[in-house]
């Protein structure tokens, strides 16, 4: 059905009716009947587009990653990679809080059913691989942290998303004052930066497993790099 005109209205306008309810009502206390309503729509149409409203929640997921990863691409143009952290940052940080009702559903669906969890352990992998393919072309040029290439990108990315959820969802912490977006965006970034742009000691890069360099085309070296990185980290989903 959505392969027409017609088709392709109607599934749009499941999807922004979707939205507007979650945002209204939150994921679980939202019904089908509640979408297709302010969609304009029959509930019984709905069907021709998503089997339920599980899928529907993952088809809004792609267009989270899909806003974040189309920007993020375009960074690889630009030549300052801190500069290119703070826009992927803001990219991230941006498309949370559009997509806020939608990822709270989906951190809800990922405990409660196992199918869904693997789901999203799929879509956050492909985050994952995209910092590591930034710490990689950073080792390249000699910096080398002294952490596990892998390791790391996934704490990057744990960073990521639990700071927007505590920060979007969870009221702060207490005694924390408030960041504004920039402040919050801007300081995600140095982390991320001063992490993959650094070179360890090297009686600190000694105590780490052989296995931690693997992913280093330099063999993890640690030599100061001759000039700056000009690749961009990639998106994140």
């Amino acid at each position: 059905m959505a392969n027409t005109p017609k088709g392709r209205r109607t599934e749009a306008a499941f999807l922004d009716a979707a939205r507007k309810v979650f945002a209204e009502k939150g994921y679980f206390n939202t019904k089908i009947s509640d979408i297709a309503e302010a969609a304009g729509r029959s509930a019984g149409s709905f069907y021709n587009y998503y089997d339920n409203k599980e899928e529907l929640l993952e088809a809004l997921l792609g267009q989270f990653s899909s806003e974040v990863q189309g920007t993020t691409a375009r960074l690889h143009h630009k030549g300052d990679p801190y500069e290119n952290i703070v826009e992927a940052v803001r990219a991230y940080w941006s498309a949370y809080r559009k997509y806020l009702p939608e990822m709270i559903g989906v951190f809800q669906m990922s405990m409660t059913d196992p199918e869904y969890a693997r789901k999203w352990r799929r879509n956050r992998a492909a985050g994952v691989r995209s910092i590591v393919d930034g710490i990689v072309r950073a080792r390249s040029e000699g910096y080398d942290p002294g952490l596990d290439t892998e390791v790391l990108a996934s704490a990057l990315v744990s960073t990521l998303e639990s700071f927007c959820w505590v920060w979007m969802v969870g009221g702060g912490d207490e005694g924390v004052p408030a960041p504004d977006d920039e402040t919050a965006i801007r300081t995600l970034a140095a982390i991320w930066y001063r992490t993959v742009f650094f070179n360890a000691p090297a009686d600190a890069q000694a105590d780490v497993p052989d296995h931690a360099h693997d992913h280093a085309p330099d063999g993890g070296n640690g030599k100061h790099p001759a000039r700056h990185v000009t690749a961009s980290p990639a998106g994140l989903s």
